[in-house]
Parts: structure tokens; C-alpha cells; sequence
């Protein structure tokens, strides 16, 4: 073929490209990034683990805000990072157009005020129980009188409120609020992931980790309702981190390299 005439093949399938591809990137683009930016809502706290972030001395560090970052940069966008005191403030946001993507704990109530993609996280929800305490299984927590903590309006709470028949379970703002709480005995018993309770009986010497689990708590890529083509993305996005790699590396750069990837 004549180079003449492969240059003009060539510049033609380029042109019907150019053509198409925009507007399918920018469609979805116009659904999931409308600021410019992907806004990635994150929920700040020390508390670790595969959903919480942290504040930097240049930015934000977690497995949320790597994924952000890598999905901003499929999209060809910037990422802006939302930040909240905790998953239940992220959902309260939902319906308010201050972001565009996150990754939460999920279960029914959830389910209602926003759409979930796949699960990438599944942990064991327990109690850790004050330095002291006579407490050793669930019965013995579940008294009248006894003062149960959990951040306020997430799903470890609602599922510690089913749980306890007896027991007061109350929400605070903030991991940190509560683990001061825990740490001069003014809370009983503190319900949260086993992962993150055992790295807190570490810190507060006395303290001790049920061994039964009350709730298994399962965290999810999510976007607002009424968002159909970015579900779409972020389902994609998140079953091909899980093959590629990418959500081990994210695991693995934030504290996560013996934490197995559990996506059921």
C-alpha cells in the first residue's frame, strides 16, 4: 500500500476515534468528575485498616485515597480528596453533591442513599473491654449499666445496637474521642474491627479483645445515587485492582502487608 495512502487510512481511523471516544470520557466524566476533579470522599482517623485515612505533612495517606488516586489517573482527571471525621458523615453527604466517589463500610441503611460496587474488604466486628475489666464474652459485656462506645452512625454502631440487649451503646465523632474515653476508663467497651482493636489493646496496656464476633462488616467502592455509568467505572476499576495488583500495593503501602484481600 502506497504510504500516501496508509497515512490517509491511518488519519482517518484516528479522526473517527477522536470522534467517538470523547464523548463516551466525557460523559462518564460529566457524571463522575463534574467539578474537573474526582472528589474522594475519605474519613480521617489513627485507627487504621483498609478504610480510615490519615492526615500527612503533605496530604493524606490510606488505602481510599492511593485508590483515589490511581482512579483519578485512569479518568485523566485530578483528585481532590473530602474529608470527614467518619463514614457516617461521608453518607449524610451523599445526596449533596460534595463528592464523587468513596470507600465504606456498606449494609442495608447504606444501600438506600447511595450505590455500592464491589466489596474489597470483609472484617470481624468485636469489642476490646476497658484494663480491668471482668468482662469476658458478649454476656457478660451485655449488662445494664454497662457503657458501650462506637463512632457514631456507622454500621458497627447500628450492628452493636442490634447486638446488645442490655448494654447503653452510644456514638461519639471521632476513633480518637473514643479512645481516650477507653484509655481513662470512662467507656466500658469500645465495638469496632477486630484488625483495629488488636492494634488498640497494643496501645492501651490492660485492655483486651473479645474473641467472639458479633457482625461481619463488609467495605465497598461507592458513588451517589442516580449515577449509573460511574458505577459502572468504579465496578470495573475495583475488579481489575484486585487482579492487577493495585489493591495489594495500596494494602501494602499503608500498613496492610500481612492483612489478606477479602472481597466475600
Amino acid at each position: 500500500m502506497p504510504t500516501s495512502v496508509l497515512k490517509s487510512v491511518l488519519a482517518g481511523l484516528i479522526l473517527a476515534a477522536a470522534v467517538v471516544m470523547p464523548a463516551l470520557g466525557d460523559g462518564l466524566k460529566d457524571e463522575i468528575a463534574p467539578t474537573g476533579k474526582l472528589r474522594v470522599a475519605i474519613a480521617i482517623s489513627l485507627a487504621g485498616g483498609a478504610f480510615w485515612s490519615t492526615k500527612t505533612g503533605d496530604g493524606y495517606a490510606g488505602v481510599p485515597v492511593d485508590l483515589g488516586r490511581e482512579m483519578a489517573g485512569q479518568l485523566g482527571v485530578p483528585v481532590e480528596y473530602v474529608v470527614y471525621q467518619n463514614s457516617g458523615q461521608i453518607t449524610d453527604a451523599a445526596s449533596n453533591g460534595n463528592w464523587d466517589v468513596t470507600w465504606l463500610p456498606k449494609d442495608p441503611e447504606r444501600e438506600s442513599r447511595m450505590m455500592f460496587g464491589p466489596i474489597y474488604e470483609v472484617a470481624d466486628a468485636t469489642y476490646i473491654v476497658k484494663s480491668g475489666s471482668n468482662v469476658t464474652n458478649f454476656a457478660t459485656l451485655d449488662q445494664v449499666g454497662t457503657k458501650v462506645a462506637a463512632v457514631n452512625a456507622t454500621t458497627t454502631m447500628r450492628g452493636a445496637a442490634a447486638h446488645l440487649k442490655n448494654a447503653k451503646v452510644t456514638g461519639y465523632q471521632t476513633y480518637d474521642e473514643i479512645f481516650g474515653l477507653l484509655s481513662s476508663g470512662q467507656i466500658d467497651a469500645f465495638a469496632l474491627s477486630r484488625d483495629q482493636l488488636n492494634k488498640m489493646a497494643q496501645k492501651i496496656p490492660g485492655t483486651r479483645v473479645l474473641d467472639e464476633t458479633f457482625k461481619k462488616t463488609v467495605t465497598a467502592v461507592a458513588v451517589p445515587l442516580g449515577h449509573p455509568q460511574a458505577l459502572t467505572f468504579v465496578t470495573k476499576f475495583m475488579n481489575e485492582a484486585v487482579t492487577n495488583g493495585t489493591l495489594r500495593k495500596a494494602y501494602d503501602s499503608n500498613g496492610l502487608k500481612d492483612a489478606p484481600i477479602r472481597t466475600e
